[in-house]
């Protein structure tokens, strides 16, 4: 079986940077990791062997670029550089202030959760990946996912109230 990497890429681009920016925070560097991935996809692309989807797959190695990046220190950015700032076009700088104070709780709370809730609420929610991939990239079943995120939403929910 051939496989166009081109169609690979074009395809699959938007996926993988989302699902990176559920995990990051930060677009620069999901744009970074979401190269990456495709580099080393295309170096290994004869060693995929296709007992997932290849979307799971790449996002697989993403996550991987992704961990190792932060083991290292390299890939770390603190969630106020990611909300650095409200948009100055906004009229109700007061409506601005507070939701930009509801975005840092929730990120506050996402931060706290523990794994694998936190990574799975992730990529359900910012990565709007299926629970078949979720399950994939864990090595899991869907209907794991799927009771995951369930559980994550609880968690959310309680630590919010």
């Amino acid at each position: 079986m051939k496989i166009d990497f081109e169609d690979i890429y074009d395809r699959f681009f938007k996926d993988v940077y989302l699902f990176v920016l559920a995990m990051s925070g930060n677009q620069a560097l999901a744009e970074d990791i979401t190269q990456e991935t495709f580099f080393k996809a295309l170096k290994e692309i004869d060693n995929f062997k296709g007992n997932c989807s290849v979307k799971s797959w790449l996002c697989q190695i993403a996550k991987n670029l992704y961990i190792d990046g932060v083991r290292r220190g390299k890939r770390f950015e603190s969630v106020k550089e990611n909300l650095a700032g409200v948009p100055l076009a906004e009229k109700d700088i007061e409506s601005a202030v507070i939701k930009r104070e509801e975005v840092i709780s929730i990120y506050k709370v996402l931060h706290c959760l523990e794994e694998p809730y936190k990574e799975v609420f992730g990529l359900r929610t910012l990565g709007e990946l299926s629970y078949r991939e979720i399950g994939d990239i864990f090595e899991k079943s869907e209907s794991w996912a799927r009771v995951t995120y369930h559980r994550a939403r609880i968690k959310i929910r309680e630590q919010m109230m």
